[in-house]
């Protein structure tokens, strides 16, 4: 891999990692909510799961996913209903608590499984196997420069969308309006999850 093709891989990674999707606006919820410590399983499943769906499609399974188009829908369809789901707990989240986590209860694995129904996920890993793997004649030594690289930016994106969230907290729990400032954060943290979800039943 020249220097070039490693030069467009960091700007698709950091327009992608860092852009709002479903795993950011989760990472900031659950650390504004609950606290940056209660975020972290939620943070470090993303690149997990990530990485395992990107050696996934590495493997073929990308190519099937392109070749029965009922199976990419009900990928779709899956990850829209989840969505939606997952806004509805949180626009519903009014107390900032750390042991009021049943609410948001999604930690390491459900963060890792909600991969595999992110179609944003599905994307950039389709893009990357497509543009810098698949087809060359050294696959598996541009996997292993792809992957560690694509795992940093998942994990530090999400991270920083944590701390942010996470800085949230004191002014969330102040003392004016704090009912107010709580639920109009959550009622906007579900829209933006809405707004994906719609976006994503047009892809």
């Amino acid at each position: 891999m020249n220097w070039q093709e490693f030069t467009a891989l960091l700007v698709l990674a950091t327009a992608m990692s860092f852009s709002p999707g479903p795993n950011t606006t989760l990472s900031t919820a659950l650390a504004a909510n609950h606290g940056l410590r209660r975020a972290m399983p939620f943070v470090c499943a993303v690149p997990v799961g990530w990485g395992v769906l990107l050696s996934l499609c590495a493997l073929g399974l990308g190519a099937l996913l392109l070749a029965i188009p009922l199976l990419g829908l009900a990928i779709k369809l899956a990850g829209v209903f989840y969505l939606f789901w997952l806004a509805s707990k949180i626009a519903r989240s009014r107390q900032l608590s750390e042991t009021d986590a049943d609410r948001m209860n999604v930690g390491f694995w459900q963060g890792a499984a909600l991969q595999f129904v992110n179609i944003k996920a599905w994307m950039l890993a389709l893009a990357i196997v497509s543009g810098w793997i698949a087809g060359r004649s050294d696959p598996a030594l541009r996997f292993a420069v792809v992957l560690p690289v694509m795992l940093a930016y998942a994990f530090a994106s999400n991270l920083t969308y944590a701390l942010a969230g996470s800085l949230l907290r004191e002014w969330l729990s102040g003392p004016a309006g704090t009912g107010r400032r709580l639920v109009g954060f959550n009622r906007a943290m579900a829209a933006v999850l809405v707004a994906t979800a719609i976006w994503m039943l047009f892809l």
